[in-house]
């Protein structure tokens, strides 16, 4: 619970002594099953909780300096032990020591010590982050989506007609922090519409990049003839010179890879799934999308949330209909039907590409693209 107090009630209530733990502290009150996932750790508990803190650096007047966005020194962990909050890919863990290289990670026992004491603790700044609480707000039945609430916030979101050179929005120094730390540097675009990739010398390329990321190896995939015709679809755009395009599958290559591909993409595409929390990475552009495959007829918002907050474009395939909508509009309530988690999803690949070719070129309707349902 968070009480309120005056002054006056200070002593009374803490006494007149206190433990003082100087700097920044993030206390995360979540439970392993959601802790250790990617998709929930960094696109829920890390995203949410950095777009309501990144108020800190907006002023009145909607001029964002990223500069008073303090860097957590220590994440507290209150309910997990053991590690419990690693995935089992492996990818939680390391891209927060990408991201916060100078933070430690404290677990249970940690919050215990501090009970043990049985003294005021003191924390010079602190950010709460609560999935039980934050699941309360009236928004949080609407999506299903812990991060719910924090939409209501008035942050600083990628704007293109900004001069300012952070002009990419709240989430642009956590970006910049871990494929700085992680690539030792950040990839740089010919323009906000033109998305060639001009430096560095290894990840140049003369055309904008696709991503697409494979998941036949795993239990939510394509049908085999899906899959070919997307590849075959892909490919087809490449020759044609209007892309480059990289087919991934994120598990057979390493995590600094990983973030290296999409950290130099224009758009992403794959099926649901955790290899599209990737989109973080993804410098938001005029031209920034995010393309998400699932069995026609189901609707979630992992991924659009995401791409909101990032400033990318997403789309939901069903098999030949792209949908999206436009800020401050979005699909009624979740719908997973049976074949969402199947290897039975099925696709038209030529609707995708020709997607990507409309996005690319800047030449999409998006009045039509919306269906009515």
């Amino acid at each position: 619970d968070i009480q309120f107090i005056t002054p006056d009630e200070l002593v009374p209530l803490l006494g007149d002594s206190a433990i003082y733990v100087k700097r920044f502290s993030w206390i995360m009150y979540d439970v392993p099953q959601f802790m250790s996932h990617y998709y929930h750790w960094w696109g829920e508990i890390i995203l949410g909780g950095w777009r309501v803190y990144s108020r800190v650096g907006l002023d009145p007047d909607g001029t964002f300096h990223p500069e008073r966005l303090q860097l957590p020194d220590r994440f507290l962990l209150p309910i997990v032990v053991d590690g419990e909050w690693r995935d089992k890919a492996r990818v939680v863990g390391p891209l927060m020591r990408a991201a916060f290289p100078q933070a430690a990670i404290e677990e249970r026992d940690h919050w215990l010590d501090l009970i043990r004491l049985n003294s005021t603790i003191v924390f010079q700044r602190a950010l709460v982050t609560n999935r039980r609480a934050a699941h309360r707000h009236r928004w949080g039945g609407r999506w299903g989506k812990m991060i719910a609430g924090t939409q209501e916030v008035e942050v600083a979101e990628y704007d293109p007609s900004s001069p300012s050179p952070d002009h990419e929005g709240f989430w642009s120094p956590l970006r910049k922090s871990l494929t700085l730390n992680l690539l030792g540097y950040l990839p740089t675009f010919a323009s906000l519409n033109n998305r060639t990739v001009l430096s560095p010398p290894s990840d140049q390329s003369d055309k904008p990049v696709v991503t697409y990321i494979d998941r036949q190896g795993t239990g939510r995939r394509l049908t085999e003839e899906s899959h070919a015709s997307m590849v075959e679809a892909l490919e087809a755009l490449d020759k044609e010179g209007l892309c480059e395009v990289q087919i991934v599958k994120m598990e057979h290559v390493g995590l600094r890879e990983q973030v290296r591909l999409v950290a130099r993409s224009a758009i992403i595409v794959g099926v649901h799934g955790n290899g599209l929390t990737h989109q973080l990475w993804m410098p938001p552009s005029e031209r920034s999308t995010v393309i998400e495959i699932v069995y026609p007829g189901s609707y979630d918002f992992d991924y659009e949330m995401l791409a909101r907050n990032m400033g990318h474009k997403h789309y939901i395939v069903w098999n030949d209909t792209l949908i999206t909508y436009p800020k401050g509009t979005y699909h009624e309530g979740v719908q997973i039907l049976d074949g969402f988690h199947s290897p039975r999803i099925y696709v038209h690949g030529p609707a995708v590409a020709q997607k990507i070719r409309e996005r690319l070129l800047g030449t999409e309707g998006d009045d039509a693209e919306k269906p009515d349902i």
